[in-house]
């Protein structure tokens, strides 16, 4: 049994496709997380990702039954993951009538984020508190000339991890002794999706569209694909649509090489080839790390493309995300950039952090509240 006394602040949750992570946070720190796994026979009963609503909200509910002295009468406020929403700039929203139409209905795009806000919605009206999300994945700070892409009817759009990407630039910063408003850092995203960007005096200026796969290919999208050679393609599979946007975004990448989309796999195949022996879980170790070396490649490119943006004046370059975890994945990229400035490294996606922190300052005043 997990005693909490009266210590309980905020709540956090992030839906993902497959799984609903929550935690418990104060101002000193969190108590206390959760990741709850959804087998797809459950999701399947759900035709819609929205219809997933109610179930989710109670099994992140479920999960507390056994943390001591818990109850939704205890919390100062609730945060959601904010999903697909008009472009915005970063900041603290509040959950109203108008950002709950919009995620509902799936105006601007359907995906499991979105239940993020709607979840923190009900549990904060069952509270008697208000809900918030913070910097949802439609942040859009991008300079004039970042939008252009050759094709006016088609602009670049900012879609990236900016609730991770923003925090831990924050973090960053600290790290160097310096005001994040008033520092350049490039901030690399390494997970299932790459997302890469400059944060340029405190904003986004420029950044690839993570979730349609631009960029660097990833563990599961394909990244900037040649574009003659992918309108070919998709005019000789133009009956199959669904399976040409998996090709971009959740068969490609290291999925589409390797048929795995577990990097420690993929890694222990790499070290057996190395030592000369033979891989327990049968991946061809020679091209694991052939792939594994051509993403880092991409990453690469990409991140000192960006600091042409400021002319070169870097702060630092970091790295976060899963991938970061990854001591070989590290050092495949600092070979090839850390001439642009130091290295800082922060693994791991630390969204609940972020989220908590986040309000936590609402609350304590120290941050504005915006609308939505």
């Amino acid at each position: 049994m997990i005693t909490l006394g009266a210590l309980v602040k905020v709540l956090v949750i992030n839906p993902g496709s497959t799984s609903t992570k929550t935690a418990l946070y104060t101002e000193v720190g969190e108590l206390v997380r959760f990741s709850l796994a959804h087998e797809l026979g459950s999701l399947a009963h759900f035709p819609a990702i929205m219809d997933q609503l109610e179930y989710r909200k109670e099994a992140v509910l479920g999960a507390y039954r056994d943390v001591d002295a818990f109850s939704t009468r205890t919390l100062s406020a609730v945060a959601g993951r904010g999903g697909l929403l008009r472009p915005l700039s970063g900041g603290v929203y509040r959950v109203n009538s108008a950002m709950k139409a919009d995620l509902r209905s799936a105006r601007f795009g359907n995906h499991a984020s979105n239940l993020g806000g709607l979840i923190a919605d009900r549990i904060a009206r069952e509270a008697g508190v208000e809900a918030f999300i913070v910097d949802p994945i439609v942040v859009d700070e991008l300079s004039p000339l970042a939008r252009f892409s050759g094709i006016p009817e088609i602009p670049r759009r900012s879609i990236f991890h900016a609730l991770n990407q923003r925090a831990t630039a924050g973090k960053a910063a600290r790290q160097l002794g310096l005001i994040y408003e008033a520092c350049n850092l490039i901030v690399a995203h390494l997970g299932g999706g790459i997302s890469i960007a400059i944060h340029e005096q405190g904003r986004v200026t420029d950044v690839n569209n993570a979730l349609d796969g631009e960029g660097p290919f990833s563990v599961e999208r394909a990244g900037s694909v040649p574009a003659g050679e992918w309108m070919r393609y998709v005019l000789n599979h133009a009956d199959d649509q669904v399976t040409l946007q998996r090709k971009l975004s959740g068969r490609g990448g290291l999925v589409a090489y390797l048929g795995s989309n577990d990097v420690r796999l993929i890694e222990r195949a790499v070290d057996a080839y190395q030592a000369g022996e033979d891989d327990p879980a049968g991946l061809d170790g020679r091209r694991c790390l052939e792939v594994l070396q051509a993403l880092c490649y991409q990453v690469s490119k990409e991140i000192c493309s960006l600091a042409a943006v400021t002319r070169g004046k870097i702060d630092a370059l970091v790295l976060t995300g899963g991938l970061s975890y990854s001591d070989r994945v590290v050092e495949l990229i600092r070979e090839r950039v850390s001439f642009l400035a130091p290295i800082l490294i922060f693994p791991g996606e630390n969204e609940l952090e972020a989220l908590a922190t986040a309000v936590i300052d609402v609350l304590q005043g120290k941050r504005e509240i915006k609308e939505y």
